[in-house]
């Protein structure tokens, strides 16, 4: 099945309502469903109408029959958009092709939206003015999760600027103004696409091309942690893997950082985990922090690698969501 639509009313239908777009890239994962479900409980604001774009990353598109489903059962108008290659930009990108509002508010696949979710990344957006708004996913960890993991809140994920600037973010909960030409006509980079790192760059790229960020927290989104990433080594090549995606993004997105940037970068990177690796030995016997200066140690590591070498892991694409 191809660019099936199955509509259903939602919000407004006047001819001056705003329609506001959601994105989810889905790779065969079941909670999609519960993704939907989350959206199709959530209250449109008036004057606002919602449609929803499914991109299947899948080598097959099969999803079309179940969606329909979906769409009858929430009362959503639905886009399915196969989107195939294994490639999480290639998704992204069908998306944002697909997306017919005024803005588009990415959410994963196996993430639920809290009640208020849409209405208060609405209006988040229309009282900053901002171009782009991230918002934060918050972890639900399982009863047998250590408690290093939970204390230290290591799945959830928290947008954060750098000195009251937001250079950077994920698009696992974040609204895009399509008005902004310059929002409306970039691309997630399909080098990315398996590698993960793809949303790094591409919100660095509209940084540096003058694109206004902020932050709300009030638009909550939450995601069960997997149990494969449960285990301290995923943990750590997970962060290892984020720093060298920002290392490589700060010094190459949207621009070609000169070698002494790259060189410099390296080293305060590599102080800064070598520090780290020294506080981590000295609180050795308390594991939570044991653990928190582990994973700072090894995501500036990556940085310092990535200045130096881009991304080649696959983190995605494989046979399982």
């Amino acid at each position: 099945m191809n660019k099936e639509t199955f509509k259903y009313a939602r919000g407004s239908t006047t001819a001056d309502s705003c329609l506001i777009s959601i994105g989810i890239c889905t790779f065969r994962r079941p909670e999609l469903f519960e993704t939907l479900t989350s959206i199709g409980n959530q209250i449109v604001p008036d004057g606002y109408t919602i449609e929803v774009i499914v991109a299947d990353n899948d080598d097959v598109a099969r999803l079309g029959p179940k969606i329909a489903v979906a769409a009858q059962d929430t009362g959503l108008n639905i886009r399915y958009r196969p989107a195939p290659a294994r490639n999480i930009a290639i998704a992204r990108n069908a998306c944002l092709e697909a997306a017919e509002g005024e803005a588009l508010i990415f959410i994963d696949d196996d993430e639920t939206a809290d009640p208020g979710w849409l209405e208060n990344m609405i209006r988040s957006w229309r009282r900053s003015g901002a171009s782009v708004i991230f918002g934060p996913s918050y972890a639900i960890y399982p009863e047998e999760t250590p408690e290093w993991m939970v204390e230290n809140d290591v799945h959830s994920n928290i947008p954060l600027d750098r000195d009251g600037v937001v250079e950077t973010g994920y698009s696992c909960n974040v609204l895009l103004d399509l008005r902004n030409a310059r929002v409306r006509e970039a691309r997630f980079d399909e080098a990315f696409g398996r590698t993960g790192g793809e949303d790094t760059d591409f919100f660095f790229r509209l940084h540096r091309q003058g694109v206004d960020m902020d932050i709300t927290l009030d638009a909550t989104v939450r995601e069960p942690v997997a149990e494969k990433r449960m285990s301290k080594d995923w943990v750590m090549q997970r962060r290892f893997s984020t720093g060298q995606a920002y290392g490589h993004c700060v010094t190459s997105a949207g621009r070609n950082a000169p070698l002494a940037e790259r060189l410099g970068l390296v080293l305060r990177s590599g102080a800064k985990s070598a520090y780290c690796t020294l506080r981590a030995g000295l609180t050795m016997y308390r594991e939570s922090q044991y653990r928190f200066w582990m994973m700072r140690g090894m995501f500036h590591a990556g940085v310092a690698r990535g200045a130096c070498v881009p991304p080649r892991t696959h983190n995605y694409g494989g046979d399982e969501a």
